[in-house]
């Protein structure tokens, strides 16, 4: 049937369109968040411009806004597939969001809040290694940058050794490709030595309107 997905996608993509980050701008300082740091409504660039304690109800807001429409999938459906959909419609609200002129993140939080409804053991599993790349480089878009393939490359194992199913593979290669593309200036960064290490580079943006 062609419902579930159609219902699910548009609930995975109004979810993600919610700006959590814009909106703790908004609330926090009165600002437009993107006209700081990075230009995006991240965890990141929250901290940077408006504190690590906003920055934390941004990272959780993203993170449910990324798992509760995959929950939502699973209640309407039982094919995994609609769930992979639901996910990745939440990613793409994330990064293009309605509700913010199609200016928002670039998708990791929410992508990491759609891994923990999908696998929830692996998600987990792996955040460890993700927290010990932020604490010895403190640059967390290498974190993104290395953790979104990795997981790809989990999730495709699982499900090569039929341990889950391979729709929730293919959502993972899908996110990672998403999050490198646009991570792209920050690997020239990386490459370059250039890249801002976490809470640096919350400045006023040049050319964006003065707050």
């Amino acid at each position: 049937m062609w419902w579930p997905f159609a219902v699910c996608i548009a609930i995975g993509y109004l979810v993600g369109s919610i700006p959590v980050g814009l909106l703790i701008g908004r609330v926090a300082r009165g600002i437009d968040i993107r006209d700081f740091g990075s230009g995006k409504t991240g965890f990141t660039n929250v901290v940077r411009t408006v504190g690590a304690r906003w920055g934390v109800v941004a990272l959780i807001g993203d993170l449910a806004k990324g798992a509760a429409p995959v929950v939502i999938a699973r209640v309407v459906s039982d094919d995994p597939f609609v769930a992979m959909a639901a996910g990745l419609a939440t990613a793409i609200g994330h990064d293009w969001p309605i509700f913010a002129g199609f200016k928002g993140g670039r998708g990791v939080a929410a992508s990491y809040g759609v891994i923990l409804a999908m696998n929830p053991i692996v998600g987990l599993a792996l955040l460890p290694l993700g927290l010990a790349i932020i604490g010895i480089t403190r640059i967390v878009s290498l974190m993104s940058i290395v953790m979104a393939p990795l997981v790809a490359i989990v999730f495709s194992v699982l499900a090569a050794l039929d341990l889950q199913p391979w729709a929730y593979a293919i959502y993972a290669i899908a996110a990672a490709v998403l999050i490198i593309v646009l991570h792209w200036e920050n690997v020239q960064r990386l490459i370059a030595g250039t890249e801002p290490r976490f809470g640096e580079g919350g400045s006023h943006r040049e050319g964006a309107q003065a707050p």
